[in-house]
C-alpha cells in the first residue's frame, strides 16, 4: 500500500473495503490505541466482541506523520476519521473526570467511536487490588497470603483522597499550575514500606496530605463550596475514597506505588520458597537440583504486572465492555435501517417501471 493511501485512511476506507469482501468474510474494525504497551490491553478488552461476522484488529496509527500518545491520536488522526468501522481507544486520563472543561475531554466523551478507560490509564487496571496477590503467585509460585493488597490500597486511596479532590477542582478551573499532577504525585508517594506493618507508612502519607490541604485551603481561602461540589461530582462520576489508586496518574501508581511493595512480597515469598529447599531436600544435590528449577522458574515482576489481566472483573473494565456493546448494537441497528432503505427504494423503483410497462 502507498504511503499515500495510508495518510488517508478512514472509517469509510475501512467500509468500503469489508464491502468488497464477500459476503461470508468477517467484517474487519480498526481500533487505534496509543502505543504498544495498549495493544494487549485493548485486545482484552474487544476480543469478547469477535464472531462470525466480525474481528477486531488492534493497531497503532499508519499516518506517517503522526506521533504516538493521545492527544495526536484524537487531533491529527483519529477525530476526523472515525467511524463505524475504525474506532479509537485511549486511556481516559483525567479527561473522564473534567467532564468536558477541556477541548480534549470533550473529544473524549462526545464521540462515539472514541472509547476510554475510565481509570487514568491501563497502568491502573493492571495495579487492580484484587489481582495483586496472582500476580505474586505467577512471579513466585507461592501462593502464601503475606499481605493484603486490597486493604492497603483501600488505605491509601482514602488518604489521598481529598487531596485528589483538589487535584480535579484545580484542572477543571484552570488553576492546575497552581497544583500540578506532578506536585500531586510528590505528596501522594508513600516512600518506604514495611509489608510486615505498613500502618506507619499510610500514617505518614495522612500527614503530608493534610500538610499541602491547609496550604491550598489558605491559598484558596472561599473554595470550600466549590470543593465539596467536585467531590460529589466525581463520586458520581464512579470515584469513591476506597478506589482513588484507579484515578491518580497511571504512571506514578504503577512504578511508585505498586511495584515497589509488590516487589518487596515477592522478596519475602521467594526467601520462603527458598528457604522450605534448603530445609526440605534430602541432600545436597537434589538441594541444588532444586534451586535450579525454582530460580529458572521465577518471573520478572514489571512484565508480569504488564500482562496482568486480572482486572478483567474491575466494574470499569466492564463499563468499557458495555460501551463497546452499545456501539456495536447502533451500528448493526443503522446497517439493517440502511438495508432496509436500499431494499425500499429498488421496490418502489420496481414498481415505478411496472406501472411505465403496464401504461405502455
Amino acid at each position: 500500500m502507498s504511503s499515500k493511501l495510508k495518510d488517508n485512511l478512514t472509517s469509510s476506507y475501512f467500509e468500503a473495503a469489508n464491502a468488497l469482501t464477500s459476503k461470508r468474510a468477517r467484517r474487519r474494525i480498526v481500533a487505534y490505541v496509543e502505543s504498544y504497551d495498549d495493544i494487549y490491553f485493548w485486545r482484552t478488552v474487544l476480543s469478547g466482541f469477535e464472531d462470525e461476522t466480525r474481528y477486531f484488529e488492534v493497531m497503532l496509527p499508519s499516518h506517517k506523520r503522526l506521533e504516538r500518545g493521545k492527544k495526536s491520536v484524537l487531533m491529527n488522526f483519529i477525530g476526523k476519521h472515525v467511524g463505524p468501522d475504525m474506532i479509537a481507544c485511549v486511556d481516559a486520563d483525567y479527561d473522564y473526570l473534567l467532564q468536558g472543561a477541556t477541548e480534549q475531554s470533550k473529544r473524549v466523551l462526545n464521540n462515539g467511536y472514541v472509547f476510554h478507560t475510565y481509570v487514568y490509564a491501563i497502568e491502573n487496571m493492571q495495579c487492580y487490588a484484587p489481582s495483586l496477590h496472582d500476580a505474586c503467585v505467577a512471579v513466585t509460585l507461592n501462593d502464601h497470603r503475606v499481605f493484603d493488597f486490597d486493604d492497603y490500597l483501600r488505605q491509601y486511596s482514602e488518604a489521598v483522597f481529598p487531596l485528589f479532590v483538589w487535584s480535579i477542582w484545580a484542572y477543571r478551573t484552570g488553576h492546575y499550575p497552581r497544583f500540578t499532577m506532578s506536585e500531586l504525585a510528590r505528596v501522594i508517594d508513600p516512600g518506604g514500606l514495611n509489608v510486615g506493618n505498613p500502618q506507619p507508612a499510610i500514617d505518614h502519607l495522612r500527614r503530608k496530605v493534610g500538610t499541602k490541604i491547609r496550604q491550598l485551603q489558605t491559598e484558596f481561602p472561599q473554595n470550600k463550596e466549590e470543593y465539596l461540589k467536585t467531590k460529589e461530582s466525581i463520586k458520581a462520576l464512579g470515584v469513591t475514597p476506597q478506589t482513588t489508586y484507579l484515578y491518580v496518574q497511571g504512571h506514578h501508581l504503577f512504578d511508585n506505588v505498586v511495584v515497589p511493595v509488590v516487589s518487596k512480597v515477592c522478596n519475602r515469598l521467594r526467601q520462603e520458597r527458598q528457604e522450605e529447599i534448603q530445609r526440605t531436600a534430602r541432600h545436597h544435590m537434589q538441594r541444588e537440583n532444586e534451586m535450579s528449577c525454582y530460580e529458572h522458574s521465577l518471573q520478572d515482576i514489571r512484565q508480569t504486572l504488564k500482562k496482568n489481566t486480572g482486572y478483567m472483573l474491575c466494574p470499569q473494565f466492564r463499563r468499557i465492555q458495555q460501551d463497546v456493546a452499545q456501539y456495536l448494537a447502533a451500528t448493526q441497528k443503522a446497517a439493517k435501517s440502511s438495508v432496509s432503505c436500499t431494499v425500499s427504494t429498488a421496490d418502489a423503483t420496481v414498481s415505478q417501471t411496472a406501472r411505465r410497462s403496464q401504461e405502455t
